[in-house]
C-alpha cells in the first residue's frame, strides 16, 4: 500500500485511502490532492483485498466501481462493512445517474465521475462525506444512547414498583439511590403487596453487581416473589423458587443474590422473616432501633438447591416500624475515612428513629450517610420502611 503526506499546519488531518486498480488515475488523484489545499495522509491500494487488509481505520475511502477482485455496489458494500464509521465516496469512470443513486443510496457519502473532477472539487467533497459520516454516526449514537435510556427507564419501573397495598393506615416509604450517580440501573430491588387477609408483605434484595444484567435479574426476582407471594406460596419455598428462576436467569454461574421477605400480621403485632444472605431489618422505635434476630442462610445461587431456609417469628412492640435495606448504606465512608459498617450505621439510625414519618427519617439517614461520604461510595442502596 502506497503512502504519502500533503500537510496544511493550520488544518485538520484526513485520512484518505484510494482503492483503485489504474496508475495513471492514481498519480491523477494525487496530483488533484495536493492542488486540494486539504491536509491529508493519503494511501492507496490496487483492490480491495489489499485495502481492507489494513488495520488502519480511514476518514475518507474513495473508491473505484470497477476492481480486479469487486465491481458495482458489491464491492461499495464489502468498504461499507469493512469500515461502517468512514465516509465512503465513489471516484469512477461509469458516469451513470441511476448507478449514482444507488451507489448512494446504499451508503456512499458522494458519487464522482473521473474526467468531471478537480483538486478544489474533490478537496470540498471529501470534507463535506467527512463531515455528513460524522454527523450521521453522532445520530446513531445518540439514537442508542436514547433508547438505552428508554430500556433503563423500563427496568426501573420494574426494579422500583408501586406498593399493592390496601390499608390507609399503613405507611410506606422507600429511597433508591444509585451508586456514583449512575443512571438508575443497578441489582437492588423491593416490594410491598397486601393480600386479602390483611398481612403485609415486604421483600428486599441485592443482586451482586451492577448494570443491565443485574436489573433484569432483579427485576425478575421481584417480579416472581410479587406472584408467588399472592398466590399463597409459603415464605420458605419462595425463596427456593426464587433461586430456581436465579439459577435459570443469569448470565453465569457466579451471579447471586441477598434477599429478605417479611410477613406483618393483619393487627401489625408479630413479623415473620425469612432471610436469604440479607443484612437484618431494624425494628424502630421512639427508643431507637434494633437489628431483628433474624435466622440467615445462603444466598440466592451461591450454591444452588442446598439453602435451609427458615422463619424467624418475632413480636413487635406497638407502632414499631421496620427498615430494610441493601448493604450499600453502610459501605460508605464516614467523616474520619473509614469505612462506616454497620455497627455505626445502626446507631446513626438509632440516633435518628425520633422522626416518626418514614419518609422523613430515610432522607434524614440518607442526609447523613452521604453528607460523611462525599461521592466516593459506589454501590447501590435501597431503603424500604413499613410503619
Amino acid at each position: 500500500m502506497d503512502v504519502s503526506v500533503a500537510a496544511a499546519p493550520s488544518a485538520p488531518w484526513v485520512r484518505i485511502l484510494l482503492i483503485e486498480d489504474d496508475p495513471a488515475d492514481v498519480f491523477l488523484t494525487r496530483e488533484y490532492l495536493d492542488d486540494s489545499g486539504l491536509a491529508n495522509r493519503f494511501e492507496h491500494a490496487g483492490t480491495l483485498a489489499e485495502a481492507t487488509a489494513s488495520t488502519d481505520t480511514p476518514d475518507c475511502v474513495l473508491l473505484d466501481l470497477n476492481l480486479p477482485d469487486g465491481n458495482g455496489l458489491a464491492a461499495l458494500g464489502r468498504v461499507l462493512t469493512r469500515w461502517p464509521d468512514t465516509a465512503v465516496v465513489v471516484l469512477t469512470g461509469l458516469d451513470d445517474t441511476a448507478m449514482g443513486n444507488a451507489a448512494v443510496t446504499a451508503g456512499a457519502q458522494d458519487y464522482l465521475v473521473k474526467g468531471h473532477v478537480d483538486g478544489s472539487l474533490l478537496g470540498r467533497a471529501i470534507q463535506y462525506a467527512v463531515q455528513r459520516r460524522h454527523a450521521q454516526t453522532t445520530e446513531r449514537q445518540l439514537r442508542e444512547t436514547r433508547l438505552q435510556a428508554s430500556e433503563s427507564l423500563r427496568l426501573q419501573r420494574g426494579l422500583l414498583p408501586k406498593p399493592l397495598l390496601t390499608d390507609p393506615a399503613l405507611v410506606v416509604a422507600s429511597r433508591y439511590v444509585p451508586g456514583q450517580r449512575r443512571s438508575l440501573l443497578g441489582g437492588d430491588f423491593y416490594d410491598v403487596v397486601q393480600d386479602s387477609d390483611g398481612a403485609v408483605h415486604a421483600l428486599i434484595g441485592d443482586v451482586c453487581g451492577n448494570g443491565p444484567d443485574e436489573a433484569a435479574i432483579g427485576v425478575g426476582l421481584r417480579v416472581g416473589w410479587r406472584t408467588l407471594t399472592l398466590a399463597g406460596v409459603g415464605k420458605a419455598d419462595r425463596m427456593r423458587l426464587l433461586e430456581q428462576v436465579l439459577v435459570a436467569e443469569r448470565p453465569h454461574d457466579a451471579m447471586f443474590a441477598t434477599a429478605c421477605t417479611v410477613r406483618l400480621s393483619p393487627d401489625r403485632s408479630q413479623a415473620v422473616f425469612v432471610s436469604a444472605g440479607h443484612p437484618a431489618p431494624l425494628i424502630v422505635t421512639r427508643d431507637g432501633a434494633s437489628p431483628a434476630p433474624v435466622r440467615s442462610h445462603l444466598a440466592l445461587g451461591m450454591f444452588p438447591g442446598r439453602g435451609r431456609w427458615q422463619e424467624t417469628p418475632i413480636a413487635l412492640p406497638p407502632g414499631a416500624g421496620l427498615l430494610l435495606y441493601t448493604d450499600g448504606i453502610y459501605e460508605g465512608f464516614a467523616g474520619d475515612g473509614t469505612r462506616l459498617g454497620e455497627q455505626r450505621f445502626l446507631e446513626l439510625a438509632s440516633r435518628l428513629a425520633s422522626i416518626r414519618d418514614p419518609a422523613e427519617y430515610l432522607s434524614a439517614v440518607l442526609a447523613e450517610v452521604q453528607g460523611h461520604d462525599g461521592g466516593r461510595h459506589s454501590d447501590d442502596t435501597a431503603l424500604l420502611y413499613i410503619a
